[in-house]
């Protein structure tokens, strides 16, 4: 790939007006581009430390850097030549990218050259970790100075733990709820731009401040003033517009750069993923229709409990939605005290994810992070659990094809049997990865270290294991790990983000089964999977289901769906009694689960 130069950011950022969007994405978005009023276009969804530094190293610095801001400055100014203030931010906003992107460099080349000249392995250890922390801050001050899309980049840097070092991903966690807030002018303004209509039109009451802001929106509790229906309002943040066509190309530019300097940690697949995927989540007529499609699919599983909220209409930039609320998932104190099972919870949080996964024709959320799941308690039992589970943010969704959804489900099912060479088949089929990746690819996937996953992968997760894997990617596993994820297709880094942020949110309700059970609600999935492509070909067979050679396989088949269905439920009903007389299963050996397979 190229590599973007300081200047074409300037011509880049003359184009600020022109709506953004790659060239995928363009067709889609002209569609929704001629105005109509709100109440014509509406959604039906049902009835609801500094160091010091030699003269020469400084010296480097402040070329690099001087050189960087010269370069965004003669852009900033060319382009803007008509507002100079507007010219002036765009300069600012550059050269903090471009001068801690420097200064981090230097720091990296430094501290790499000083662990070469010790042998002592604590301190090379030492001096690596530092450098990763005073890089972190530094990069998490710009993130928060620059806001939007880079504050989006930190929230889903934070969550790749199977990919960065701690110090990178523990120092970005703020950023996941310090998103900021745009101010009420400015989102009555862009209603008006943007509807024609002022909010008094609509609503008759409009809360002045949000009860919720993320990267790229905020939500507003309103009132509709026809029929008096509590909403919720999702509005983006009025200056996206303005800085993502600048922010995505100081993204990419940032990668680039990076790659150049350390050509073994090549992540500009990441830029291109979010330049991918960012033009759908500021599409909110794109929302509307995610979310729509996601209850369509749910209904039919009438034993989940879980709500989408029901949206009332949409434009780009807003959307209208039933206000549907609840309270984190990870808040402990909330479920105890409601006496909300942590295990139900797990256990259902598996059960949605996995039908989105390997559900047929389902649709995935590929950002549940803890801000946009919620739960509640409910009075009146549903599906025989006394909770609900609210799922928000439908921007960010990805379709999984069929073959890819039955090599996965074979991969998973090989994983939990403990059978390598299935394993490393599947694993080939599903991503391309060969027999040296693979190692690497299995603890991607799982979340577990390689050890664990060629024995028992349903242990819980230990502290000790958790800094096995850490220690693995500082020893040199990193660089393989990098380069491995730029090959696989772009829809298993989507897939990689949904495991680890569930992964996450589980680990946080601290249940006492661990992951026997999710694994075992897993394994139910799979085999239903792998049964559902038995039947298919079966079908495509010549002759009847009835016919004697088709009838056979069909019987062979559901025997061996049923054979591996009942041992799951003999296994997840042993479980259920070791809960019941307060036994720990997240402390049991987990390979008595993968003998039961």
């Amino acid at each position: 790939m190229k590599t973007l130069s300081i200047a074409s950011l300037g011509r880049l950022a003359s184009n600020l007006n022109t709506p953004w969007t790659c060239t995928s994405c363009r067709a889609q978005l002209l569609r929704h581009s001629k105005f109509q009023r709100p109440s014509s276009q509406r959604y039906s969804t049902g009835p609801h430390g500094s160091s010091r530094r030699n003269p020469r190293t400084r010296a480097k610095v402040t070329v690099l850097a001087a050189s960087a801001a010269t370069g965004a400055t003669g852009a900033g100014l060319l382009a803007f030549t008509d507002d100079i203030k507007y010219g002036y931010d765009v300069t600012e906003r550059t050269g903090r990218v471009a001068t801690t992107l420097a200064l981090c460099i230097n720091d990296y080349r430094t501290s790499l050259n000083s662990r070469e000249k010790t042998e002592d392995l604590d301190e090379q250890e030492t001096i690596l970790k530092q450098c990763h922390k005073r890089c972190a801050e530094r990069t998490l001050k710009v993130l928060e100075k620059n806001g939007g899309i880079f504050i989006k980049l930190g929230q889903h840097l934070s969550a790749m733990t199977y990919l960065l070092p701690y110090e990178w991903t523990s120092t970005f966690i703020p950023l996941q709820d310090k998103c900021p807030v745009s101010s009420y002018e400015s989102i009555e303004d862009m209603f008006r731009r943007d509807t024609g209509e002022e909010l008094t039109d609509y609503f008759s009451e409009f809360a002045h401040e949000p009860i919720g802001a993320a990267s790229l929106a905020q939500v507003h509790l309103a009132t509709v003033k026809e029929t008096g229906q509590r909403v919720a309002v999702k509005v983006q943040h009025p200056t996206l517009t303005q800085w993502a066509p600048l922010d995505m190309a100081l993204t990419k530019f940032t990668f680039s750069t990076l790659k150049r300097f350390f050509p073994e940690y090549d992540l500009e697949w990441l830029s291109s993923e979010m330049e991918a995927s960012l033009p759908q989540e500021l599409d909110f007529q794109l929302e509307a229709d995610n979310a729509i499609r996601s209850q369509e699919h749910f209904k039919k599983r009438l034993d989940l409990p879980l709500v989408i909220p029901d949206v009332l209409w949409a434009k780009k930039r807003i959307i209208v939605m039933a206000n549907e609320s609840g309270s984190r998932l990870d808040d402990l104190d909330y479920l105890d005290s409601n006496g909300i099972d942590r295990d139900e919870v797990s256990a259902t949080l598996a059960h949605i994810f996995n039908e989105m996964i390997f559900g047929k024709n389902a649709p995935l959320h590929c950002d549940p992070h803890g801000g946009n799941i919620a739960i509640r308690k409910i009075g009146k039992k549903k599906a025989g659990k006394n909770f609900e589970i609210i799922i928000y943010d439908h921007g960010l969704y990805r379709d999984i094809p069929e073959h890819l959804q039955r090599s996965y489900a074979k991969m998973w099912l090989a994983v939990i049997e403990g059978d390598m060479e299935a394993m490393k088949q599947h694993a080939h089929d599903v991503a391309g990865v060969t027999e040296e990746q693979f190692p690497l690819f299995a603890s991607a996937i799982t979340g577990r270290d390689y050890t664990v996953v060629s024995s028992s992968i349903t242990q819980s997760r230990s502290e000790e294991e958790k800094k096995t894997m850490g220690d693995a990617l500082q020893e040199g596993l990193l660089s393989d790990l990098v380069t491995m994820l730029g090959q696989v297709p772009r829809i298993i880094l989507l897939i990689l983000k949904t495991n680890d942020l569930t992964r996450s949110l589980d680990e946080s309700l601290h249940t006492r089964q661990g992951s026997m059970r999710t694994f075992l609600i897993l394994a139910h999935y799979c085999a239903r999977t792998v049964l559902r492509e038995q039947v298919d070909e079966i079908r495509n067979r010549p002759g009847s289901l009835l016919s004697p050679g088709n009838a056979v396989r069909f019987i062979a088949a559901w025997v061996g769906y049923l054979r591996v269905e009942l041992k799951l439920e003999v296994f997840e009903l042993w479980l259920s009694i070791r809960r019941i007389v307060g036994l720990n299963t997240a402390q049991f050996d987990g390979g008595a689960g993968a003998a039961l397979l």
